[in-house]
């Protein structure tokens, strides 16, 4: 019988050139955010060229211009501010020691015992807030639109987002939970299992998995591409689709927030939640994490999502309310984007 399943590849190393000491801090994590970045610019230029960006008056015409350098700055402060969200959500709510609400100050501490280690530890949903607080600064300061530069922004951020998980799968974080589909991927991180219980040797039998040690370690889902292709991929195209289309400024930031915390919260199930954390709500109290045995064992990751859902459609009535607001006031009707 062939294996049903696939082991993750030796060649890859979370390093870029893992032989070479003194570019050991060259990494795929890192590369991977300078690409998701670039790539966010490169989408707003062309939103640019397309004067989705101009300020205009509600009958369409032009009151001031945007320019490369007016993105530039706004990618450059939601960066800041996302980094600095995602950063802090990651201390604060995700790591379980405790140790970052006793010393803050060790939040943007990039050493450890003596040794560089960076900011190992990133946040979705920290940089999610710290990006939008970034934007409305950068709004309110510029004085433009904050809905229609959102717009902008989210649809730039879906393809910029897939290279971020692609870093994640490179380190060989973040898999899933054990599966016996033919794509389950033996990570060499993972947990391993004893080889003497039952119910691993009958999962091992249906993968024609053999065992050379005590623990063996079981396939899992590979949940940082499936995030990968549905938050990224899918997620862009839709947006982008749309977004000549959209009936009121705020309307892509509405359908991003919602479709991504959508597609988060299903792929969540296929996710392994982080050990130290578990379930925040479980419908058992001995609930395995490496399993999915409940629809209503919740992680911390589909709490937020669920919120974001809320809040992204809180988001797109008030968009829809201010539009429809003016258009009374004006007694047209909003130019289309």
């Amino acid at each position: 019988m062939l294996p049903l399943y696939i082991n993750y590849p030796s060649w890859i190393h979370p390093e870029l050139f893992p032989s070479v000491p003194v570019l050991n801090l060259i990494r795929w994590y890192g590369l991977m955010y300078i690409f998701a970045f670039g790539t966010a610019f490169l989408i707003l230029k062309k939103l640019l060229n397309e004067g989705a960006l101009d300020a205009k008056n509600s009958d369409g015409t032009l009151i001031k211009k945007t320019t490369e350098d007016d993105i530039f700055n706004f990618i450059a402060t939601g960066i800041v501010c996302l980094l600095i969200g995602a950063r802090i959500f990651s201390t604060l709510i995700y790591d379980t020691s405790t140790m970052y609400w006793r010393r803050p100050w060790l939040i943007f501490w990039p050493f450890q015992n003596g040794h560089f280690t960076g900011f190992a530890g990133m946040s979705y949903h920290g940089g999610f807030v710290g990006g939008l607080l970034g934007m409305i600064f950068w709004c309110k300061k510029n004085k433009v639109s904050f809905m229609k530069w959102s717009d902008a922004m989210v649809t730039a951020i879906p393809l910029g987002y897939t290279f971020g998980r692609i870093g994640n799968f490179m380190n060989g974080e973040l898999y899933g939970r054990i599966t016996t589909v033919p794509w389950g991927i033996v990570f060499p991180a993972a947990d391993r299992f004893s080889s003497s219980l039952e119910w691993v040797q009958a999962f091992m039998a249906k993968i024609g998995m053999t065992a050379s040690d005590a623990l063996v370690n079981l396939p899992r889902h590979p949940s940082q591409l499936y995030e990968a292709f549905f938050e990224g991929i899918v997620l862009f195209g839709i947006i982008w689709l749309l977004h000549r289309k959209k009936p009121f400024d705020g309307f892509s930031g509405m359908l991003y927030t919602v479709g991504y915390g959508t597609f988060r919260f299903f792929i969540e199930y296929f996710r392994e939640p982080d050990a130290d954390i578990g379930y925040r709500i479980s419908a058992s109290a001995d609930a395995p994490i490496y399993l999915n045995t409940s629809l209503f064992n919740i992680s911390t990751g589909q709490i937020l999502c669920f919120l974001m859902i809320l809040g992204g459609l809180l988001y797109g009535a008030c968009g829809f309310y201010i539009s429809r607001r003016a258009e009374k006031k004006s007694g047209t009707t909003p130019a289309k984007h």
